[in-house]
């Protein structure tokens, strides 16, 4: 098996138009490589939740996630937009295998416990933590010819879903792969052609990202809300053995234009 493996993340309002998404989908079941495509869902579970009645809380990019919200983000996660993505890709030709980290036990976590956000103490609920990821069985499936798309979704192992960062999940996927000696791509991709200096002016894509320019641009507030953990994220599977992470449009998931997350 070609050892050069590819995870794509797509999120944001491609996942919730299926134009954008089909053309998506088409571009990564071309790609002539070992892969595994995670995605989210998150505008559609906050809609789920509204017409349920259920108020969305986010902090720092992240789903504060109480039992009932823990129910609609499984649904939607793990059902509808997990198997709709699935038979999409079927149609293409992919054999995908859709999977939350509970399945055959390949993302666990911990409960995340409360903490300090911007003063306020936080509790998130049933959100996860990631403890361990299973990179060897990953690898398995690749090697038999199969495309897992991972759901946003893990275990605690005593029967708990729990609610984790898409971003976190395709990162998790990345490092674990690589720890099993593959070189991976990662590459986060939505509506906007790159990290934007100034989000109305899709042409000031920030070309490169470092550690040092990324707490300047949090510290002037150039990067805020869900691109925060995206990029953490990203910082954090380079150092661990991720060879490249690139965040682009899901019109060019081959990696030509973007944002390049480097160490250095």
């Amino acid at each position: 098996m070609n050892s050069d493996i590819r995870i794509v993340k797509v999120g944001g309002a491609v996942v919730e138009d299926d134009a954008s998404l089909r053309s998506l989908l088409a571009q990564f079941a071309a790609l002539d490589c070992p892969r595994v495509l995670v995605h989210g869902g998150g505008r559609s579970a906050t809609r789920l939740a509204e017409r349920l009645g259920l108020e969305t809380r986010m902090v720092a990019g992240r789903r504060v996630t109480d039992a009932e919200m823990l129910a609609v983000v499984t649904m939607v996660y793990g059902g509808l937009v997990n198997k709709s993505v699935v038979a999409c890709l079927q149609a293409m030709g992919v054999n995908a295998l859709g999977l939350t980290g509970a399945d055959l036990n390949i993302i666990r976590s911990h409960r995340r416990p409360p903490r300090m956000v911007d003063g306020e103490q936080v509790d998130y609920g049933f959100v996860g933590d990631i403890d361990s990821a299973d990179g060897a069985r990953l690898l398995r499936l690749l090697a038999d010819g199969i495309v897992p798309v991972l759901a946003p979704l893990s275990h605690d192992g005593a029967g708990s879903m729990l609610n984790v960062n898409a971003d976190t999940i395709a990162a998790t996927a990345a490092i674990a792969l690589a720890a099993e000696g593959a070189e991976v791509t990662l590459t986060y991709c939505f509506e906007k052609p790159g990290v934007l200096a100034n989000p109305d002016d899709d042409s000031s894509v920030i070309p490169l990202i470092t550690p040092a320019s990324f707490s300047q641009l949090v510290a002037d507030g150039t990067i805020s809300g869900g691109m925060l953990p995206k990029i953490e994220n990203a910082l954090d599977a380079l150092r661990r053995g991720v060879s490249r992470v690139l965040i682009t449009s899901a019109t060019d998931i081959r990696g030509e234009r973007g944002t390049v997350i480097a160490n250095r």
